[in-house]
């Protein structure tokens, strides 16, 4: 990402990116939410949220029900040209065997039946509003994202303050995770924008020569114009905001910005671990984003959630040609694989947990053009944060519901298996940093009780 990029995500001194204006009308209530100080210090948390924008497919997590749905599906799912189950019934060719290994070493849950019985019976299964509904954890359309609740939540109790270096970052750009409510956040609350590359938002040296106007030529050290103006120059502009401007933001920005500067250049210069076979896939973007968002995570234990799309592998809207669905899955869980190696080689796996995620599933008809329709069950997987979460492989059973329609074949929870609505991830994040009555936030959805 360009610094030009930057300056349109990042809000001055880097405490925030600009977001659509949301007219969300419902205040959070701090009143109503019980907080343990005890519980947050003793977790120690750091998440990161892997989004999968689209609706990805269940079935690479959930194969079970592959021989009925081959039979009964509208077109032949030899299109594939491989589908392989694994011991606890993964897609091999999608991701599987890195599944499998994760699950045998403690490192992952994966749930099969995040499933909404709401949604159901209402029959939505639009982008845009189930989106909203998992990203704010609430079916109400007035409520704020997610990550704005637990800014708010964790200031009123003293865990986050101005002090507070990047406790919330993006590498996603906007998303409604970070939508206000009618009392707008502190700037400070606000994610900042990050790219893969580290490509520092707070540096002055980073300018092409190219793009300076004729004035600063005149005024910029021609000998190291690589650089941009001269250090002793910018040092020089520092130490005159702090002697000449009076104590308030603009003197606090000027402070910020090297702040800010030297440590993203110190993450920059970190190295990862070296992970042998486990090694971070080359020329992955997506995989790089997770490199660099764990590196952040280890540097500074101020950040507590960093929000990640899956920008790299392609998006997740398979209606049509959904071979590559196979190849983004395997390298999904190539990457995911490679960040939980990575996390172990620090010492973190017992704090920063990964939550990976979409807004649906599919169906599991394979249509017409080759690719699956909307549907409502979805696989969660959640990784790591071991001081806290208790690992169980795999969750939940399905079967497969023919409703005498074509191109209408759902997977739904087996009866008595268990299930949660997608609202209950939500709830799972905010009672891992010490809310207790997570519920009153998500229409009384519970957090994920195996997990704990």
């Amino acid at each position: 990402m360009e610094r030009r990029n930057f300056i349109k995500l990042s809000l001055m001194a880097g405490t925030g990116i600009l977001l659509p204006t949301f007219s969300y009308s419902k205040t959070l209530n701090l009143n109503e939410i019980q907080f343990s100080k005890a519980t947050h210090d003793n977790n120690q948390a750091q998440t990161i949220i892997i989004f999968m924008s689209g609706g990805a497919s269940q079935l690479a997590g959930n194969i079970s029900n592959i021989d009925e749905i081959k039979k009964a599906s509208q077109s032949d799912y030899r299109y594939f040209r491989s589908i392989t189950k694994t011991k606890n019934n993964c897609w091999q060719e999608a991701g599987g065997t890195q599944m499998e290994k994760l699950m045998e070493n403690g490192d992952m849950s994966l749930f099969r039946c995040c499933y909404s019985k709401v949604r159901e019976a209402n029959n939505n299964k639009a982008h845009g509003v189930c989106t909203a509904q998992n990203q704010k954890g609430s079916f109400d359309e007035d409520s704020a994202g997610i990550i704005a609740n637990l800014a708010q939540i964790l200031e009123a109790n003293n865990v986050v303050n101005e002090e507070s270096v990047m406790p919330f970052i993006t590498f996603a750009g906007e998303s409604i995770f970070y939508a206000e409510g009618k009392k707008p956040l502190n700037s400070y609350l606000k994610p900042v924008g990050l790219d893969e590359n580290l490509n520092n938002p707070y540096s002055r040296y980073e300018r092409d020569w190219r793009y300076y106007t004729a004035q600063e030529r005149k005024i910029a050290n021609y000998n190291n114009r690589e650089k941009g103006f001269s250090a002793a120059l910018y040092e020089e502009m520092d130490t005159l905001a702090q002697n000449n401007n009076k104590n308030g933001k603009i003197k606090d920005a000027f402070s910020k910005r090297v702040k800010l500067n030297n440590f993203i250049e110190s993450i920059k210069n970190s190295t990862t671990p070296d992970l042998g076979e486990d090694a971070y896939p080359v020329r992955n973007v997506f995989s790089k984003k997770l490199e660099t968002a764990i590196k952040v995570l280890v540097k500074n234990k101020d950040t507590k959630i960093v929000t990640i799309g899956t920008g790299g592998l392609g998006g997740w809207d398979d209606h049509d040609d959904a071979r590559n669905y196979v190849t983004r899955m395997e390298s999904l869980f190539t990457s995911l694989n490679s960040a939980m190696a990575h996390i172990k080689a620090e010492g973190k796996e017992n704090t920063i947990n990964i939550m990976v995620f979409s807004e649906f599933g599919r169906n599991v008809n394979l249509n017409s053009a080759l690719g699956w329709d909307h549907g409502n069950l979805q696989t969660l997987y959640v990784l790591g944060g071991k001081g806290y979460f208790n690992h169980k492989g795999v969750v939940g059973e399905t079967i497969m519901e023919e409703t005498g329609q074509i191109n209408r074949l759902y997977l739904k929870p087996k009866t008595g298996s268990y299930q949660f609505e997608p609202l209950s991830i939500a709830s799972t994040l905010y009672k891992i940093y010490g809310i207790e009555n997570p519920e009153i936030l998500t229409n009384n959805n519970m957090p994920i009780s195996p997990l704990f």
